[in-house]
């Protein structure tokens, strides 16, 4: 099984990738993290992304994709990968998409986690709220205005890669905000 689940930050990628890691025993693929095992590595893209990070650059889609390209031919995900943080644009797709078709490998479902993002936003002042009213500390990633930023900048350069797999027939969406089990069953469903 060979995923990729789309849908802005909060929209519950995350909590719904680690239930299907358990269902399918197959690997979450962060690409922030497979940049860093490529760098410790000190495989030929590894090495090619630690001279780009050292120099302050924001590492290619080149190069991004060659570390995907590496890491799905590990032993762990030979019965699939779930890509998490990738792809981010339409060009990432699109390279994304040749690479696949050079190792004779197709995706097997891209699904968007639909969600209203003002209901979001709402999700995340309560949360910072809450945590504050505790005497807690709110996470960088539940301030309010941070989110806010994020969500622009996931409008801006990552919801068109919903719009380029939707018309090649391939997206499929799920409600992101129904309860979570709901939205597992939903996900179950649409994998078959």
């Amino acid at each position: 099984m060979r995923l990729i689940l789309l849908g802005p930050p909060g929209a519950g990628k995350g909590t719904q990738a680690a239930r299907l890691v358990e269902k399918f025993k197959i690997p979450q693929l962060s690409t922030g993290d497979m940049l860093r095992a490529a760098v410790k590595a000190g495989t030929p893209v590894g090495l090619q992304a630690k001279a780009v990070m050292d120099a302050g650059g924001l590492v290619s889609d080149e190069i991004v994709c060659g570390i995907i390209s590496d890491r799905i031919e590990e032993a762990d995900a030979t019965n699939g990968f779930i890509l998490d943080g990738f792809p981010r644009t339409v060009a990432q797709a699109e390279a994304l998409d040749d690479m696949l078709a050079k190792k004779a490998m197709k995706l097997d479902a891209i699904i968007e986690l639909k969600v209203d993002e003002n209901a979001l936003l709402a999700r995340i002042e309560k949360r910072a709220a809450e945590t504050v009213a505790a005497g807690g500390t709110v996470r960088a990633d539940d301030n309010p205005d941070a989110f806010r930023v994020r969500l622009v900048a996931y409008r801006e350069q990552t919801a068109p890669v919903s719009a380029y797999y939707a018309s090649h027939g391939v997206l499929k969406t799920v409600d992101g905000m129904a309860p979570i089990d709901q939205v597992t069953a939903a996900l179950d469903a649409v994998l078959g």
